[in-house]
């Protein structure tokens, strides 16, 4: 099977029901999508499918075959990190950020539908990525900045 990820072709010799994540992480050595709860519940895991945030916990390879994948390692282009990897970094909207790779992809996928969201179009499209620190405000704040910057 052959796998598009962060515009890079990859050739792997595994079964089609293999989680994304799994390949991600041990196969790719992209670490950046996390593990957190297995389900496709808190977002730790997400990556963008032909654009869409999707959890990559509960993604299988073989449904992924041709689609681009796109990690918080692919956002970076020539140097240069994404305007919401840059505006996560000036407004600091986590304690620990485990969730940070997480929110920052489905925030590029929001921001990429929506350039100008309001509080509650935020809200409703992070809904989903848990923050156990609970910086929530924080996080709206950053993609208010980030959509600034587009």
């Amino acid at each position: 099977m052959v796998l598009i990820v962060n515009g890079v072709k990859h050739e792997v010799s595994l079964e089609p029901d293999v989680e994304l994540l799994s390949v991600l992480r041990n196969e790719l050595n992209l670490t950046g999508s996390k593990y957190g709860c297995g389900e496709g519940a808190c977002g730790a895991c997400t990556v963008l499918i032909n654009g869409t945030p999707s959890r990559a916990c509960i993604t299988t390879i073989g449904s992924v075959v041709g689609k681009e994948i796109t990690t918080i390692e692919g956002l970076e282009k020539n140097g240069s990190l994404h305007p919401v990897q840059e505006a996560f970094l000036q407004s600091d909207p986590f304690q620990c950020s485990y969730c940070a790779s997480g929110m920052i992809m489905s925030a590029v996928a929001l921001l990429n539908n929506n350039p100008a969201p309001t509080d509650d179009a935020i809200v409703t499209a992070m809904n989903g990525n848990i923050c156990r620190c609970g910086t929530y405000i924080n996080i709206v704040n950053a993609i208010k900045l980030a959509s600034n910057h587009k």
